[in-house]
């Protein structure tokens, strides 16, 4: 494999094998944004850990302990609402699904316990979507294992669905061993592992993430209150998730969307003298990352799907050349101001022989800022490119023995 510059306009790959290659220009902004100097970003104060992640990119632009596992609390309930809004896509559940509220969801998740409860009449049945009301506004312990027993039939069958999606998302520094969150021996999660389990429910379940708006809900005669405090303060908060043990501290997970933009950020472990201080802290937190985000990046589309990046020669095929590009978006997440600066390459084979399947792999698309590798795409056939009569694969083996020469 031999590595080449795409950037600016023109790449002369393969040369000793006399290919020219021409790729798209990198899109430019409609209105270059002038280099902006970014400061240190803002360390949520008393955080055991923190994180703030693009969501369209899954780019970390800044953090700390981010891979240390930690006590989650309540926002393992964005694991548990993934969990039920998973198997409802599957068909397997439905939101009119009625759930029978157990005496061990209402003895380990009820008002009995410290924690809170979705005041769940035990004995009774509930319609599946009240509880997801429940659960991910009012954070109810209850509507936890409710849901865990009603999907799963046991919630220790839920746990371990639990870890199967975990360990399908690349979650490496989570475990679970329960539905809600509140202290168990193994029962960790990690920054880095918060954001990308958001990311993906916002991005597959985004009318399940749209719970997480909701600011009230009445069951049962009683008002229950979103404990985000981020979706009273700033309008372009959507979500996500508090928690707090006296193990765990004070922690929020949350998520904003501003000029088609959107950023995820965590912040774990904050203790503090009393619960006022905890919310305070946690919130201001996660907020002053998400201004400080949006301030100073950017996120940019530079090729969409079916594009055109370059040309690659072909030997021995009915066309001499194929078009290369990529089957997904490739975004970048960089400093404002500094678009022009990317710098595109790519790896493909020095010798590429038909047939060729639209679709098929051919290598591999880099797009780097000051050395560092910020995004990358495999490079895909744009289209099919059958093997050639016999007098083309003759005349091109002739030509690909002597430039072996």
């Amino acid at each position: 494999m031999r590595s080449t510059r795409l950037f600016p306009l023109v790449l002369a790959l393969l040369a000793d094998a006399a290919l020219a290659q021409t790729p798209a220009p990198v899109p430019a902004p409609a209105q270059p944004a002038a280099p902006t100097a970014i400061p240190e970003a803002p360390v949520p104060q008393g955080a055991k850990a923190w994180i703030l992640m693009d969501h369209a990119t899954g780019q970390v632009l800044a953090g700390q302990n981010i891979d240390e596992p930690l006590e989650p609390a309540s926002i393992t309930k964005v694991m548990t609402s993934y969990v039920v809004a998973a198997e409802m896509a599957a068909g397997r559940v439905s939101a009119e699904d009625m759930v029978n509220i157990s005496e061990n969801a209402w003895r380990q998740g009820g008002a009995g316990t410290d924690g809170s409860f979705s005041a769940l009449p035990v004995g009774s049945q509930v319609k599946l979507d009240d509880i997801l009301h429940g659960l991910v506004i009012q954070s109810g312990n209850d509507a936890a294992i409710a849901l865990a027993e009603h999907v799963a039939g046991s919630e220790a069958a839920f746990v371990d669905l639990m870890n199967r999606h975990a360990a399908e998302l690349g979650m490496t520094g989570s475990h679970f061993e329960n539905s809600h969150g509140l202290s168990a021996p193994g029962h960790v999660m990690t920054a880095r592992d918060i954001a990308t389990l958001s990311r993906a429910l916002i991005a597959r379940y985004p009318e399940h993430y749209a719970l997480y708006r909701i600011k009230e809900f009445s069951f049962n005669g009683i008002q229950q209150w979103n404990r985000n405090g981020l979706l009273w303060k700033d309008a372009s908060v959507d979500g996500l998730k508090t928690g707090h043990t006296s193990a765990a501290g004070y922690c929020l997970a949350a998520s904003a969307e501003r000029n088609g933009q959107r950023l995820i950020s965590v912040v774990l472990g904050v203790h503090a003298d009393n619960r006022r201080d905890g919310f305070r802290l946690r919130e201001e937190g996660n907020l002053a990352l998400l201004n400080w985000g949006f301030r100073f990046y950017e996120t940019h589309t530079v090729y969409e799907p079916g594009t055109e990046v370059a040309e690659h020669r072909v030997w021995r095929g009915e066309a001499d050349q194929v078009g290369l590009g990529v089957a997904e978006p490739l975004r970048v997440t960089l400093p404002r101001g500094r678009y022009g600066e990317l710098k595109p390459s790519m790896d493909v084979p020095r010798q590429l022989s038909a047939p060729i399947a639209r679709g098929q792999t051919i290598g591999v698309l880099r797009l780097s800022l000051d050395g560092e590798v910020l995004a990358e795409r495999p490079l895909v056939a744009l289209e099919e490119v059958p093997e050639g009569g016999f007098l083309k694969r003759l005349s091109d083996d002739f030509w690909l023995w002597w430039e072996s020469e």
